[in-house]
């Protein structure tokens, strides 16, 4: 449960109760300037003069003081009198503010938060002890406080004069942070929005593919915000960044070491820093140490042109920097005033004075430093020397003389900055304090004093200010608190004499279209290795188009393996995510970046190999029809007469068609010659092996007789023998009984074959009906083939994989494996009934040539199913047509070329009686065709009859 807070006001309390509860807790220890006596209304602003506060023992048994700053900064310092010079040009000004003398009061923040802090409270009480929340003194008028200086520094004071609604115009915070108007809703600023800074180097590293960065951020709210705008941009882009380090507020030697040590082992060739230049000024320092080069620095507009980071000796290091620098702006009378100092004027330029020539202004100071000199050398002070001791500053050095970047006017661009925010406030309070009654922006219409107004009545004048730069004629206006975001692009150079200087190369305007924001000299640009081609930073080099990028597991998308496209696979752009697959129809070329039209492939009649075979199956065909021409001319010889003429007329026949079946395999397939080509072919083998069969069954029977023959005749003999012995016994031993000798001839005695009954039961009609059925049965099943599953032409895609090759497809394999099955069958029977009649004895054994003109055919066959398999392409049609013309030429040249050599050459054996058979002996019994059984029979019985009368 809340309890009610007592709202009584102070002066209600008791006076004893007020002076024991309320007590200065602590007094602030600030310099700076002050001028406010007789001044109508009072600027303040605060500049980090120095670069740290001293550092304290840590002692909490005494009374904490407030530290004290040090390492004097003279680019700060001359931005501090850059304000002093601007409020006394418009002092001087009868055209703005002409009745308003403007006072300031300026601290230093020492670039530290704290410091900060301490100014503000300071400056808001209006007396040199801060009483938080109060006003005190009746002064003149405060109007707002040009600072803080770095962005953590204005974050930190904005967030006070906030709760006031006092007006601040910073002239160097760029953190993005302050764009939010929640939080920090009288914040404005006179430098652009770091928004714009960000996606400027962003696109500058996206402009020369650079996809392998470092980044480096000061430990402040600019370094991270900055950092962060960066990143997220670029990676978007695809860039991948290779090491992202901080920098120490605090001077730490072993970060800075672990720092060097990343870029110096890290691949990245750019590094992007966004840090101030007293953050920075350690880690170049240990780079210059270690020879860290070949490295190319994008610089924030915080360093860019700072004298602090460039230094003799960095050229190797820091040559070749790119950076974006705020505008730049010539000041008249500004460099007058920096030069016209007075040393004794305030402790504050004293410091300066002292640091500037290393001297001390202080007589007593001098004379001991004198001293202490002497006595660490061993020596005494000269007598000629005692009234002016050693290190004693006269107040007459020139400060043109030395050429420190305090007096360096060539790059005034921060310093510019803080010439426009004095203006803005001084054009604020001018439009304040000319408002007419009536006109006013306020209630009513009203307007303010300008001797007496309110800071949020100021805020609203310098929320909408629109003025010209004296000098510069820029136009400053404040969009929500910030202005245009322009930008110059500068590189560092080296001169002849190894100095840096800065070269403009170029502009950006965040404002413009996406396009035309960046304009960029690329030919005026120098690199780290004083050559004019850009630096290459990658992790890994880009995918040349016929590679794909593969991604490494474990490391950033930028560090990937170019893998080469597979074949039929290409990529025709630059670092590829994917390969293309090429459409059926075509292929990737070498390079695999295009996609070529396949090869169509056929063999064609009009090509070498296809004319070759074209001539051989002619040749073929030709020569069968003249053995034809030569059996019917020789129609009514005994030879041609022999195991029926119709079946060698067909068989002739067959081999004609299977020749000229050759032809159809070639040339552009097409329906018609897909399905004669194997149609014609599977007839034309039926009829020619079935008639072959037909001759064979006649040939394997004659076999048969000559073997039961045979084995009678043997029989006989041995009878015969034995009969012949017991009778020659007995007549030897006297007995003149004579045995009784039965022989029984069961040889037939007709020579004619076809009269043996059992050689007749397969007549010449049965022969042709064999042949005529086992062709008609093929022709059936290749019917049913064509009406079902027809053969017809494909592209064949997948056999070779840069060529289409056009063949025909069978439409069903077990149909063709059926087809041409059959056909083997038809071969395999041919092959064993004339294998059976072999060893028929006539003078001319057509068994034996049918025997061998089947083995060639298998021979053919067999060896043509490895070489068909191991081929693609058109050279599969030639080994199948090879197949067809060897397996054709064996049939014809084994069967018929031994009867046209007698019909031709030896017309003389082509006779009745040549026809008969001849004997051969082999071991005492005899062997023939059914013709000579009878002749051998005969002579086996004259054998035995004269045996028996002998005896």
């Amino acid at each position: 449960m809340q309890l009610p807070i007592n709202r009584r006001p102070v002066a209600d309390y008791p006076q004893q109760l007020t002076e024991t509860t309320c007590k200065l807790k602590a007094k602030f220890n600030l310099s700076g300037y002050k001028d406010v006596e007789k001044k109508k209304v009072v600027v303040g602003g605060m500049f980090p003069i120095h670069k740290r506060t001293s550092s304290s023992d840590g002692n909490t048994s005494r009374l904490p003081v407030s530290s004290g700053c040090e390492g004097f900064n003279f680019r700060t310092f001359r931005w501090t009198q850059t304000m002093l010079f601007a409020i006394n040009e418009i002092n001087g000004r009868t055209e703005l503010l002409p009745n308003t003398d403007l006072g300031y009061v300026i601290y230093d923040s020492c670039f530290t938060i704290s410091k900060a802090v301490e100014g503000t409270l300071t400056y808001l009480t209006g007396q040199d002890e801060a009483v938080p929340n109060y006003r005190c003194g009746s002064g003149a008028p405060l109007a707002a406080l040009v600072g803080a200086g770095g962005s953590d520094l204005s974050i930190a004071t904005a967030r006070i004069l906030g709760l006031y609604h006092f007006p601040q115009v910073s002239y160097s915070s760029t953190c993005s942070a302050l764009e939010n108007k929640f939080q920090f809703p009288t914040f404005l600023r006179t430098i652009p929005n770091d928004k714009h800074q960000s996606t400027a180097i962003a696109q500058l590293v996206l402009r020369f593919g650079w996809t392998w960065v470092g980044t480096i951020a000061a430990d402040d709210d600019y370094g991270k915000y900055a950092i962060k705008d960066f990143t997220e941009q670029v990676e978007n882009a695809g860039v991948c960044i290779a090491f992202s380090e901080v920098l120490p507020k605090v001077s730490s030697p072993e970060d800075i070491q672990r720092i060097v040590q990343t870029i110096v082992e890290d691949t990245a060739k750019i590094i992007v820093v966004f840090s101030s230049d007293v953050d920075l000024s350690p880690l170049i320092q240990e780079l210059l140490q270690h020879n860290v080069t070949n490295r190319t620095w994008i610089a924030s507009e915080a360093w860019v042109t700072s004298a602090l980071i460039n230094r003799p000796g960095l050229n190797t290091v820091l040559g070749g920097t790119l950076g974006f620098g705020v505008k730049r702006a010539d000041i008249p009378g500004l460099e007058r005033h920096l030069l016209d100092m007075d040393p004794y004027a305030d402790p504050l330029t004293e410091e300066f004075w002292e640091t500037l020539f290393n001297c001390t202004l202080n007589y007593s100071k001098a004379v001991r430093q004198a001293r202490q000199r002497a006595v660490e050398g061993n020596a005494t002070m000269p007598r000629a020397g005692r009234g002016v001791p050693d290190g004693l500053c006269t107040g007459e050095e020139s400060i043109a003389q030395l050429g420190n970047t305090y007096s360096d006017v060539s790059q005034l661009r921060i310093t510019y900055s803080v010439y426009k925010a004095v203006y803005a406030v001084a054009n604020a309070l001018h439009n304040l304090e000319h408002c007419e009654v009536g006109q006013g922006p306020f209630v009513g219409g009203s307007c303010t004093n300008i001797s007496n107004f309110e800071p949020w009545q100021l805020m609203y004048y310098l929320k909408n200010v629109r003025f010209k730069v004296p000098h510069t004629d820029e136009e400053v206006s404040f969009e929500e608190g910030d202005v245009e975001g322009l930008y110059d692009i500068i590189n560092w150079q080296v001169d002849g004499n190894g100095e840096i200087f800065y070269v403009t190369v170029g502009n950006y305007n965040g404002s413009a279209a996406p396009e035309d924001r960046m304009t960029l000299r690329n030919d005026s640009i120098m690199w780290n290795d004083e050559g004019t081609e850009p630096p290459r930073s990658v992790c890994s080099e880009n995918c040349q188009p016929g590679t794909r990028k593969g991604i490494r597991q474990g490391e950033p998308v930028c560090c990937f393996d170019c893998i080469p496209c597979a074949d039929g696979e290409i990529s025709n752009s630059t670092n590829a995510r994917a390969c293309i697959l090429c459409t059926y129809d075509e292929w990737s070329n070498e390079a695999h970046d295009t996609c070529l039209p396949k090869i169509i492939e056929f063999l064609a009649f009009g090509e070498p190999l296809g004319i070759t075979l074209i001539a051989i199956s002619a040749f073929g065909a030709l020569t069968t029809i003249a053995v034809g021409v030569v059996f019917l001319v020789h129609l009514g010889t005994p030879l041609v007469k022999a195991n029926d003429a119709l079946l060698s007329f067909s068989l002739l026949l067959s081999l004609v068609v299977t020749f000229l079946c050759s032809i159809v395999f070639l040339g552009e397939p097409q329906h018609w010659s897909c399905m004669t080509s194997q149609v014609g072919l599977a007839l034309g083998f039926a009829l020619c092996l079935s008639s072959i069969m037909g001759k064979t069954v006649v040939l394997m029977l004659r076999a048969r007789v000559l073997k039961a023959a045979r084995l009678r005749a043997k029989a006989a003999a041995t009878a015969a023998k034995e009969a012949a012995e017991s009778a020659r016994e007995a007549a030897e031993s006297g007995n003149n009984i004579i045995p009784d000798v039965i022989v029984t001839s069961s040889l037939n005695t007709d020579t004619n074959t076809c009269s043996d009954p059992e050689a007749d039961r397969i007549t010449c009609g049965h022969q042709r009906a064999i042949a005529a059925v086992a062709t008609l049965i093929q022709a059936v099943a290749c019917t049913v083939w064509l009406l079902i599953l027809p053969p017809h032409p494909v592209e064949n895609t997948s056999a070779q994989n840069i060529k289409i090759i056009l063949e025909c497809d069978e439409g069903s394999v077990i149909f063709i494996c059926c087809i041409f099955g059959y056909d083997m069958l038809l071969a395999l029977l041919a092959f064993v009934f004339a294998f059976i009649a072999r060893k028929l004895e006539d003078h001319f054994s057509e068994a034996k040539s049918v025997t061998f003109g089947m083995l060639v055919f298998f021979i053919v066959w067999i060896s043509f199913v490895p070489a068909y398999l191991s081929t693609r392409g058109k050279f599969m049609v030639a080994v199948q047509i090879f197949a067809i013309l060897a397996s054709s030429f064996g049939l014809l040249t084994c069967i018929f070329l031994p009867k046209c050599y007698i019909l031709l050459l030896k017309p003389e054996q082509n006779r009745e009686d040549m026809m008969k058979p001849r004997a051969k002996p082999r071991d005492g019994a005899y062997t023939g065709t059914s013709a000579s059984l009878a002749t051998a029979g005969t002579q086996v019985n004259n054998s035995i009859a004269s045996t028996a009368i002998d005896d």
